[in-house]
């Protein structure tokens, strides 16, 4: 009897029903000659520290540092798992062959491994090694199975970082808790979580310790189109205003006009990373949260496997383009265009040197039901896939040069001149926006201008989002954005893609970090955690980048696991000795892990300013402070853009101005007067950016499934998982109700 182990009950059950194994028992199913069984995640587990010595269960600093010599693995202590590792080992005792039918990564082949090994089994052992878990895939995997010793230096890394994780986690952990902790208070330090931690308090104390420096703008306004003084900003005002009182009585002349074309590629196809980056930043998803909805794509056959770091497809994907777009029959207007010619194969899409274990996350071409989440995830991936098979877009960028008094102007346009790819991510909205042209201009013309000279304030980075963090953790702390050097830098990241969702919410559950909206703000307990860890390698972004190269390179066969896991007995043994000696000056306590409220009368100040904002309307001219209103620099110029005080009378904050300027509109207020009448709403901006009342809606509670869509008037209300949504958001409703 052959038998297959997959890593989760709902991949036993497909791979079973490919295979013939129709027959369900208890834990396994069976038939044509298979057995189909499973695990849950980690049956297995490596040995607590009591397990190697009864007296290192207590957490005293003479038991540190605790170094095993041979690190040892059990069957987790839970009765269903261990109920179930029984009916495993008891189908290995009668199996000619085992088929590893695991996820096919480093943890997925960690975990069967260990359960392998603990069911003693030392028979035949193959591998099934698939990116999707549609019918055809599976078929494929089994016609082409590996020996499971092509993985084995897949299986050394894993095994590498689950030891290099408890050598550093147990025994930081222990050493800081009772060294530094105050009442009851664990202080978890980690291998990848305390470096990430890190990087968050570097960043608050940034901002928080951040002085903004004055400097000014000379920019001119000539036939509707602002120029900016070439040369950049001046530091000292002086220096801007002799040159703006010399232009001021001079004519403006064009010097010279230079359009070069350009071409603009198609975004990358996603790995997991920038799956969740995205979603994070246009839907407000988590890490966690998208790789889950990622994970059930998966499991309902609807993409390839996503727990990956690469953008890009080997070359034996390209015969298949064809066929997935052609089964994409919810996209047929993008995809039609594709399947008339032959589909282009580009360099940036297939590159078999830069896919290892697997390519870029895909769909499969197989429909099914999704929820709106699932739904809104899976039609980003869709789009991406298809538009790399589109033309790349053309455009033309101009620069016009010009003067006044020898002193030197520069404007900068683009025009599209094909929109390729572009035509994919288009939306009705979207298809309303004329492009913004500048004017045509003649080399040698002379007009009059209207010269400013501005004094703006230089501002404090950001603070981490769960997208900014990703790409932090990424490339290791350094700020890249070119995507072909993220690429470089990948293999000295922190963590693996898919480990990094879950360090972000361990930070949260050890109330190391809070969220205010989508930014990630540190407690002060996490804070503290840094402050107090003197040791620079433990907070290294660049460090732990670093061994995640080294667990790379175990995978490659270019290192030992021995020397990895030599080099950090070495460190955590240094680290205790150099911690023990410390003096304390104040012990860690969970008292209040609410934001520092430093930092929230500086974002309360920051956020008061409205004056230097940018114009929502015409973009170029910035916000002042009139009588009764704020307005546009640029106003009875090239610009009509008011924000009266009061609307509706009622006098409107700063704060919910500015957050009708970022969000695109207020919270809901009360007692706006109304033909008399005192109404609750909001306030938004027209098409014209004039303020409107927007009342709030009442009748949205009584709402239910199959109800006619209130927003489109033509749709169905779908009931999701979380939400209330409209049959029509493919056709670009965008109603949504969160329960």
């Amino acid at each position: 009897m052959k038998v297959c182990i997959a890593e989760k009950p709902s991949v036993a059950r497909e791979i079973a029903s490919v295979l013939g194994a129709t027959t369900r028992h208890d834990g396994y199913y069976e038939g044509n000659g298979y057995a189909v069984t499973y695990t849950f995640g980690h049956l297995c587990t490596l040995y607590e520290p009591a397990d190697y010595k009864p007296y290192w269960k207590s957490w005293d600093l003479n038991n540190l540092p605790m170094l095993p010599e041979k690190f040892q693995v059990k069957v987790s202590n839970n009765d269903g798992i261990k109920k179930q590792f029984k009916i495993v080992k008891g189908l290995f005792d009668k199996a000619e062959v085992v088929i590893n039918c695991g996820d096919a990564g480093q943890e997925g082949e960690l975990i069967q491994r260990w359960v392998i090994n603990e069911a003693n089994y030392k028979g035949k052992v193959q591998r099934l090694w698939i990116s999707s878990l549609t019918t055809e895939a599976i078929k494929e995997g089994f016609n082409n199975l590996k020996s499971s010793e092509d993985y084995d230096n897949l299986y050394y890394a894993g095994f590498s970082r689950s030891i290099g994780d408890w050598l550093l986690g147990i025994n930081a952990t222990r050493l800081y808790t009772v060294k530094h902790g105050g009442y009851k208070q664990v202080l978890s330090v980690g291998r990848v979580q305390t470096p990430t931690l890190a990087m968050l308090v570097n960043r608050f104390k940034e901002i928080e310790n951040f002085k903004p420096q004055p400097y000014w703008e000379l920019q001119t306004l000539y036939r509707d189109t602002l120029f900016s003084y070439e040369e950049g900003r001046f530091l000292k005002m002086e220096d801007g205003e002799i040159l703006a009182n010399k232009v001021k009585e001079h004519e403006f002349e064009i010097v010279s006009i230079t359009k070069k074309k350009g071409t603009e590629y198609a975004p990358k196809l996603f790995d997991l990373t920038g799956l969740q980056v995205y979603c994070n930043t246009k839907f407000g998803f988590s890490a966690d949260e998208t790789l889950k909805i990622a994970q059930k794509l998966y499991e309902k056959k609807a993409v390839t496997y996503p727990r990956v770091d690469t953008t890009f497809l080997p070359n034996d994907v390209y015969p298949k383009v064809k066929g997935i777009l052609s089964k994409l029959i919810d996209y047929k207007i993008l995809t039609s265009p594709l399947l008339d010619k032959k589909i282009k194969k580009s360099t940036r899409v297939f590159n078999d040197k830069k896919v290892t274990d697997h390519h870029a996350i895909i769909p499969t071409g197989m429909q099914t039901h999704l929820q709106y989440n699932e739904q809104q995830v899976y039609d980003i991936i869709v789009k991406r896939f298809i538009a790399v098979f589109y033309e790349d877009c053309k455009v033309s960028n101009t620069t016009v040069l010009g003067k006044a008094a020898d002193v030197k102007f520069k404007t900068t346009g683009k025009e599209i001149l094909s929109k390729g790819w572009r035509v994919v991510f288009e939306t009705e909205k979207s298809n309303k926006k004329q492009e913004s042209l500048i004017p045509t201009f003649k080399k040698g013309e002379k007009g009059p201008h209207e010269p400013s000279f501005l004094e703006k304030q230089t501002k404090p980075p950001n603070q981490f989002t769960e997208a900014s963090l990703l790409r932090a953790m990424e490339t290791a702390g350094k700020q890249v954005d070119n995507d072909e050097l993220r690429d470089l830098m990948k293999e000295n990241g922190i963590g693996r893609p898919s480990t990094r969702a879950n360090i972000i919410e361990t930070l949260f559950r050890r109330k190391y970090v809070k969220r205010n909206k989508k930014q990630l703000i540190p407690t002060i307990t996490g804070v503290q955690l840094i402050d107090t860890i003197q040791n620079e390698l433990l907070k290294s972004a660049e460090l732990t980048g670093s061994w995640e190269k080294q667990l790379k390179d175990i995978e490659k066969g270019k290192i030992s696991a021995n020397a990895f896991i030599k080099g950090m007995k070495r460190m955590v043994e240094a680290l205790v000795y150099e911690v023990r000696s410390e003096k304390v000056q104040t012990r860690i306590s969970a008292v209040n892990n609410k934001p520092n409220k430093v930092l929230k009368s500086k974002s309360k100040i920051k956020t008061q300013k409205l004056v230097g904002s940018s114009c929502p309307k015409c973009k170029t001219g910035e916000l002042l402070k009139g009588k009764s209103a704020y307005g546009c620099n640029l106003y009875g110029k090239s610009c009509d853009f008011t924000l009266p005080f009061s609307f509706g009378n009622k006098k409107i904050s700063d704060n919910q101005f500015m957050r009708l300027l970022s969000k695109g509109s207020t919270v809901n207020l009360k007692s706006f007067k109304v033909d008399g009448n005192s109404i609750e709403g909001l306030l938004r901006f027209d098409n014209n950016f004039k303020l409107k009342l927007e009342p709030k809606q009442t009748t949205l509670k009584a709402i239910k499934a199959d109800d006619v869509c209130p927003k489109c008037k033509n749709g169905k209300v779908l009931k999701g998982k979380a939400a209330f949504g409209c049959s029509n958001y493919k056709l670009g409703c965008d109603f949504r109700v969160n329960f």
